[in-house]
């Protein structure tokens, strides 16, 4: 196994580490901007306000594009647990 090869695995494992988490924190972090700046408007400063709908908003995320995200794992790992043979030899 060459250098570039363990460097081309790490580059496709951080990038689904990256694709696969930004699915999840992206509608989190819209949702909190929306959230804080309706609080700086009205000045609610109310802790909950700005946690629970990201939360929710999170876990909607989740159950939609689990399916699709789980998907995008195992691909992943079968492409590497296939490409052992060709890895190794």
């Amino acid at each position: 196994m060459t250098p570039e090869t363990v460097i081309d695995i790490l580059r496709e494992a951080l990038w689904m580490i990256v694709m696969l988490s930004s699915v999840i924190i992206g509608p989190g972090l819209v949702v909190g901007l929306i959230v804080s700046t309706f609080q700086a408007a009205t000045q609610i400063n109310e802790q909950t306000l700005s946690f629970l709908p990201r939360l929710l908003v999170t876990l909607i995320v989740i159950i939609v594009a689990g399916p699709w995200m789980l998907t995008q794992l195992l691909d992943h790992a079968h492409r590497l647990i296939s490409s052992i043979p060709y890895l190794i030899g």
